[in-house]
C-alpha cells in the first residue's frame, strides 16, 4: 500500500476581529419650565389665582410639611416631558415649603398634590372637567376645587370635589352663611367661602380670612397710620407736661 502523500498545510483562516461600539450615552431629558401658554385666561382669572396664592403662601412659609404653588410645570412620569400638568393652585403636604422649585417632578418629590384649585372658564371646561379631573383621580389628589369667577358655566361659582375611597370624586356639599356660600376643605382646615364674585379662604379656628397681598398692605399702612397717629399723641402730651413743669 502506497504511503499516503502529505497534503500541503493549510494557510491559517483569519478570524475578523468584533468591531469595537462606542457605548451609547443616554441624553439628559430635558423639562421646560414653562409650556408657552398664558398664565390665565384674562386678568380676572389671573387676579383671583394670584389672590388664592399668596395667601396660603403666607400661611404655609418656613413649614417643612406643606409646600403651595400655582401655575408650575408637574412632571408626573419620569422621562416623558409630556406628561405634565400646572394647576392654577396647589397645596402638597409632607414638603418643605423651601426652598423654591423651578418645576415638579412627582418621582422626586414622592406625590403631585394634595388639594387642587382651578380658576375655571368655557374655554378651559372641557379640560377642567375631563382630561385634568381623570389625572387628578389617578394620581390621588385628595381634594379638586373649581372656582368659576365670570359665570361662564358653573352655577353656583365654586365647586369642590373630594376623593373618596373608591378613588372617585364625590361632590363636596356647600353651606349658605350670611353674606355666600361656603365650603370646608379638610386638607386645609380652611373654609372656601364665595362671596358674591369673589373667593375668600377663612380659618375657623382663628376666626378671621387670610388677607391677600392687597389687604396686607392695606393693613400696613393703616397700622403705619396709627403708629405715627399715636406718636404724635405722645408728643403733644410730653409738650403739655413739660409747658406744666415749673421752671
Amino acid at each position: 500500500m502506497p504511503p499516503a502523500e502529505s497534503q500541503p498545510a493549510q494557510p491559517a483562516r483569519l478570524r475578523a476581529s468584533p468591531v469595537s461600539r462606542p457605548r451609547r450615552i443616554p441624553m439628559p431629558v430635558e423639562y421646560p419650565e414653562s409650556d408657552g401658554k398664558p398664565m390665565a385666561e384674562s386678568i380676572i382669572h389671573l387676579r383671583v389665582a394670584i389672590d388664592a396664592i399668596t395667601p396660603l403662601q403666607d400661611r404655609c412659609r418656613g413649614r417643612l410639611d406643606a409646600f403651595v404653588g400655582g401655575n408650575l410645570m408637574m412632571y408626573y412620569e419620569e422621562g416623558n416631558p409630556r406628561r405634565y400638568v400646572s394647576p392654577d393652585l396647589f397645596v402638597t403636604l409632607g414638603v418643605p415649603s423651601e426652598p423654591p422649585r423651578p418645576i415638579w417632578k412627582v418621582w422626586e418629590e414622592g406625590k403631585l398634590a394634595d388639594f387642587v384649585l382651578e380658576v375655571t372658564s368655557k374655554t378651559t371646561r372641557g379640560n377642567d372637567e375631563g382630561p385634568k379631573k381623570r389625572l387628578y383621580q389617578r394620581v390621588e389628589v385628595c381634594e379638586y376645587w373649581q372656582f368659576d369667577p365670570t359665570g361662564d358655566y358653573l352655577n353656583p361659582k365654586l365647586k369642590g370635589q373630594r376623593l373618596g375611597p373608591d378613588g372617585q370624586y364625590a361632590p363636596i356639599a356647600l353651606d349658605e352663611f350670611e353674606k355666600g356660600l361656603l365650603g370646608r376643605s379638610s386638607v386645609l382646615g380652611l373654609e372656601l367661602r364665595l362671596e358674591g364674585d369673589r373667593l375668600r379662604f377663612f380659618d375657623p379656628n382663628a376666626g378671621k380670612y387670610l388677607l391677600t397681598s392687597a389687604e396686607k398692605s392695606l393693613a400696613m399702612a393703616e397700622l403705619d397710620r396709627d403708629r405715627l397717629a399715636a406718636g404724635q399723641r405722645i408728643a403733644e402730651l410730653e409738650r403739655r407736661l413739660a409747658d406744666l413743669s415749673p421752671d
